[in-house]
């Protein structure tokens, strides 16, 4: 069976994804070459894009730029809703099918490339973990019988009666913490994948391993060595830029951020994290009070608060006398926080994905991937990537190393 195509775009923030994705879709729905196919579909594959509103902290690309193209997953959660990968990608899945119905291209773009990585194939662990809890449980391991029987009388009976639902770090930090400590004793190569506030994968963890009697660890060595099929023909190129040209950009968006009225969109988000706290309508009324009063309770490694800016600048809006010198250190923890971004962005690529790299953007870039896209399309040969430049030899070139655990697994 053909599988259908699918053009998928990653890369770090600031390197021009979203401007690449609506110039091949302008390309496609102008001019494509490509027999059967005629236009394409962008679908947003950026974790903090899917909220509503927040345009500037999410880098949204404004309606006004995106030529006609239409966008998907993208504006269409509440900033308070938590939308994670396999939500996303039952959804993407939905709108590439779709969009092949119409004979038109699917398009995915965005800096979340783990999203990108179990859209392009499928996640082994979930399905082994779902398979098994509809089937009889398999026997415990002996590994795991060990772990267990050496578990503390408090953590036993934590394993015993898991929560139905994560718990809030902010609000619960001793359940988080107690949750994190039992699968650091049960499986602790996966437990140190996670951090501790991030309830909904520890236990996520846990109930992979109460029902199936196996560690999580011992489920994706065993899949390591069994190859995956992917769901589409995927060209898939990754943006890439040296990272001192790339770190003055992102330096310049954060400055630019600000001018847009960045501070305006982080006071909104701070209003919608007070709402869970019963404070009274004329405390609601006063934002600095409610979010005084709710400070405490905002998890920041839960939905669009783990956009960066957000922690960053709480301090300085929350101060009753914010001075300029706070504001400037908000600004320099926003600047770092987003170079740190950038190179992690980078390293999950080298180790997960790789397609195609470039500089100039019209010569290196554009012109490139729609030479690349014609080609895909019309089921010619496709050139070697470390053939492409001399960046694509370094950044492509993948040594030898243990399997890495997969960060969203779970």
């Amino acid at each position: 069976m053909v599988l259908r195509p699918l053009i998928a775009i990653c890369g770090t923030t600031g390197v021009g994804k979203s401007n690449l994705a609506i110039e091949l879709a302008l390309k496609l729905t102008n001019g494509v070459r490509g027999g059967r196919w005629r236009g394409a579909k962008i679908i947003n594959a950026d974790s903090m894009q899917v909220y509503a509103g927040m345009d500037i902290i999410t880098n949204k690309v404004p309606e006004s730029e995106r030529e006609g193209i239409e966008h998907h997953l993208m504006g269409f959660k509440e900033p308070g809703e938590q939308y994670v990968v396999g939500q996303w990608v039952q959804d993407a899945i939905q709108i590439i099918e779709e969009t092949h119905v119409q004979n038109q291209i699917p398009i995915v773009v965005g800096g979340t490339s783990y999203w990108i990585q179990h859209l392009m194939f499928p996640n082994r662990l979930t399905s082994s973990f779902e398979s098994n809890t509809v089937q009889q449980q398999s026997p415990i391991s002996s590994d795991l019988v060990q772990a267990i029987s050496r578990l503390p009388p408090t953590l036993l009976e934590l394993l015993n009666a898991l929560p139905e639902q994560p718990p809030s770090a902010s609000a619960n930090p001793e359940e988080a913490f107690s949750l994190y400590n039992l699968l650091m004793e049960l499986d602790e190569p996966v437990a140190s994948r996670w951090h501790w506030r991030d309830t909904r994968k520890v236990l996520r963890s846990l109930r992979i391993i109460k029902d199936t009697g196996r560690k999580p660890s011992e489920i994706i060595n065993e899949q390591s060595s069994v190859a995956v099929e992917p769901r589409y023909r995927t060209l898939c190129f990754w943006l890439y830029a040296d990272p001192p040209t790339l770190n003055g950009r992102l330096d310049t968006r954060v400055d630019d951020m600000i001018k847009q009225g960045l501070l305006g969109e982080l006071l909104a988000l701070q209003k919608i994290a007070s709402k869970p706290r019963p404070v009274s309508e004329t405390c609601q009324d006063n934002s600095m009070h409610a979010v005084e009063a709710s400070a405490a309770s905002v998890d920041y490694t839960l939905g669009i608060y783990q956009s960066i800016g957000y922690k960053e600048f709480h301090g300085y809006l929350s101060s009753p006398s914010p001075s300029d010198e706070v504001f400037r250190a908000a600004v320099e923890d926003m600047k770092h926080s987003t170079r740190k971004y950038a190179k992690r962005q980078v390293s999950w690529i080298r180790n997960k994905l790789l397609p195609a790299l470039g500089d100039q953007w019209a010569l290196q870039v554009r012109d490139r991937a729609e030479d690349i896209t014609d080609a895909f399309l019309e089921l010619r040969d496709l050139p070697d990537p470390l053939t492409l430049s001399a960046t694509a030899r370094e950044m492509l070139s993948v040594k030898d190393k243990p399997t890495e655990y997969d960060p969203e697994c779970f």
